[in-house]
């Protein structure tokens, strides 16, 4: 797959469908890579260029030291889109990629058409919890990796679709237990700083907020605070977990491709 030459590194990513179509861009989760998306790619790459990217510190993209902002992870995004001579693209983005997409969709107005807010808030969890995980993560390396392989599968799929999908959900968990420690807590701290509670009402693109009604990191509950701060924002829920995009696979995609071409 290509790379984008940042200052501090190389930022992975991977373009599907026709180069003249509308450009849709897809941003991983917390402790996934691009993989992540590859049940929606088939079908999306029917009518859009699809780019999606490893966020710094996920999959095969540079793992930089410190802690990381989403200021940060935005810019990576911003670079991204002007090496490939893109002025203006959809965005998607679910949990980490959600705060990523709200960035953008506040910060560089002009660049974004549409935004998908899946599984995410305006503020995701508590600094004591981040702080304890960045802590864990740091003291225990790899292992510790590993050892939150179980409370992620919990997080990310109901007990139903981990049990009847038991490939799907260990490819996709797979992905935490390969990802660096650094670069996993280094994230961990840009969503722990990420608040965008105060700022919502300045996002001008239209807006679709994708929620699981079993969602116990980002509820719809939370997905409704963002759709009452902005403007004209729709929102749909699926019976899943953090993942939906991967739990309800097809349904998913379909709203996706309705919202997207509007």
């Amino acid at each position: 797959m290509p790379s984008l030459q940042l200052a501090d590194g190389e930022l992975n990513y991977r373009i599907d469908g026709p180069d003249a179509a509308p450009v849709l861009v897809l941003s991983n989760s917390l402790g996934t890579n691009l993989g992540m998306w590859d049940t929606q790619i088939p079908a999306l790459a029917k009518s859009f260029r699809v780019v999606r990217y490893d966020t710094r510190g996920h999959g095969a993209s540079l793992v930089t030291e410190g802690s990381y902002s989403i200021a940060q992870l935005g810019s990576d995004v911003l670079a991204l889109l002007d090496a490939l001579k893109i002025d203006k693209a959809a965005f998607c983005g679910l949990s980490m990629g959600g705060l990523i997409g709200q960035w953008l969709g506040i910060n560089a107005p002009e660049r974004i058409t549409h935004l998908v807010l899946c599984n995410t808030a305006a503020k995701i969890g508590n600094a004591e919890g981040w702080n304890t995980r960045i802590d864990t993560v740091n003291a225990g390396g790899q292992q510790a990796m590993r050892d939150l392989r179980d409370a992620t599968i919990a997080r990310w799929f109901t007990p139903e679709f981990a049990a009847a999908e038991p490939q799907e959900a260990d490819r996709v968990v797979s992905m935490l237990v390969a990802t660096s420690p650094a670069g996993y807590a280094a994230n961990c701290a840009a969503v722990r700083d990420g608040d965008f509670r105060e700022q919502l009402g300045a996002i001008q693109a239209k807006t679709l907020i994708v929620c699981g009604t079993e969602d116990a990191v980002t509820t719809p509950a939370d997905g409704r605070f963002m759709q009452e701060r902005i403007r004209g924002a729709e929102q749909v829920d699926f019976h899943a977990a953090h993942l939906s995009n991967v739990e309800v696979g097809e349904r998913f995609t379909q709203a996706l491709l309705d919202f997207l071409k509007r």
